[in-house]
């Protein structure tokens, strides 16, 4: 649902994280967009390819160190960041429509439960 929205402005989902992801921290390098993806650089990377080809923000030397780009939003992105953030926010109501906050905060407590599971060291695992 949220990939067909997104479609409408010629995004792909992953374009539109990093759009949100580069909004909140202006300057950030691709190295820092790739751990907030959870993605390869290279394949960061071509997303950033595929941004700055379609206007919608551009890598800049920093300064000290030229062999870093930092990322920056263009106007073009900046215009159509609150109505992405509309679509976004219409679909989050209609998935947690009649969900109790009650329930949105159990929901969240067994998900960090479990990717603490996953951090853990195998120490703490029960045996097979």
């Amino acid at each position: 649902m949220f990939d067909a929205s997104t479609a409408r402005f010629g995004l792909t989902r992953t374009q539109w994280r990093a759009l949100v992801y580069i909004y909140r921290t202006p300057g950030m390098t691709q190295t820092d967009l790739a751990k907030c993806l959870e993605l390869e650089r290279a394949s960061v990377g071509h997303v950033v390819d595929q941004l700055e080809r379609m206007t919608l923000a551009e890598r800049r030397a920093a300064k000290g160190d030229r062999r870093v780009w930092e990322l920056h939003l263009l106007p073009r992105a900046i215009e159509i960041l609150p109505q992405l953030r509309a679509e976004a926010d219409m679909i989050y109501a209609r998935l947690l429509h009649m969900i109790s906050p009650t329930e949105i905060r159990a929901v969240r407590a067994l998900l960090t439960k479990m990717s603490g599971n996953l951090e853990s060291g195998s120490e703490d695992m029960p045996p097979r």
